[in-house]
């Protein structure tokens, strides 16, 4: 799942800072940025949107988390994005459904942020990265003209050590093309989520490899929301040098995924309360896209 700035954006970070307008300044608005709660989109400001976007989200001002609602925005994923979107909605920003042939822009019927899962808009199922990079870019240029926010996640099965290079090279072909036929469209790229097992097999060295080309490509023009910091409470929790997700942030019998349950080793999906403090940094990222 993923999202991209414009070229005009301007002093990309690691880390986000705390907005201005988090309820002690009168004036926080940059030149040439939208006023304060406006639903217009700005030029965004790229970077990495790591552990510290949980804490940055909840000190924005309540207008300025209004904002990303009323933003055209199409979010796809599988089960970890399910988990995501419950725990955005939870923290009271919701991902309205979008489906095989649905418009992100429902004029009348709804704007705003859409959100759906590769099983339902296109028959595709975890470990199929090139059917769902070929899906969402239809799904995008299906609402080419009011399409604002581009968000795309890889499942945990997707990438693996046999396919890690191709798959850097189909997205980087995929995020060209859709910069080139929508244009103005911005992105927010998410790093592979990790699952706890670090077998060979079950890639997580992969995952980590993608993630950190994401980061090296994008983060001086796009938003990166680096999923795999969080999951790892920064790098704390590893097994001989290859991360994992932490046991506080995995689905667990303490806290399972409200909607995948308890996981095996070989899952990455996110506890109910987990999720709904990761799916902050997340939220900030669409807000750094478009503020």
């Amino acid at each position: 799942m993923l999202f991209f700035l414009l070229t005009g954006c301007s002093n990309p970070s690691a880390d986000p800072q705390p907005d201005p307008n988090d309820g002690t300044s009168s004036n926080p608005s940059t030149p040439g940025s939208p006023s304060t709660g406006s639903a217009n989109l700005g030029n965004g400001q790229p970077g990495v949107v790591g552990l510290s976007g949980i804490d940055a989200w909840d000190r924005l001002a309540a207008s300025e988390k209004q904002r990303i609602k009323r933003w055209n925005t199409l979010f796809l994923h599988q089960s970890v994005g399910q988990d995501l979107e419950e725990g955005a909605k939870a923290n009271g920003v919701t991902f309205e459904y979008f489906g095989a042939s649905d418009l992100v822009d429902q004029g009348t019927e709804g704007k705003g942020l859409r959100g759906g899962i590769f099983v339902d808009v296109g028959n595709i199922p975890n470990g199929n990265p090139y059917d769902k990079i070929r899906v969402f870019k239809e799904a995008a240029l299906r609402s080419k003209a009011t399409l604002k926010i581009a968000v795309f996640k890889f499942g945990y099965a997707d990438v693996l050590d046999n396919n890690r290079d191709q798959v850097k090279t189909a997205y980087k072909t995929f995020v060209d093309e859709l910069r080139q036929q929508i244009p103005g469209l911005q992105f927010v790229h998410i790093t592979p989520p990790l699952v706890y097992s670090t077998t060979a097999e079950e890639g997580n060295a992969a995952k980590a490899n993608v993630g950190q080309w994401m980061k090296d490509t994008f983060k001086s023009t796009d938003v990166i929301f680096d999923l795999q910091a969080i999951e790892t409470n920064d790098g704390t929790c590893q097994q001989a040098n290859v991360p994992r997700i932490c046991p506080d942030n995995r689905a667990s019998p303490s806290d399972p995924s409200e909607v995948n349950g308890v996981d095996s080793d070989g899952q990455g999906h996110l506890g109910q309360k987990a999720g709904q403090r990761i799916s902050k940094a997340l939220l900030l990222s669409i807000y750094n896209a478009g503020r």
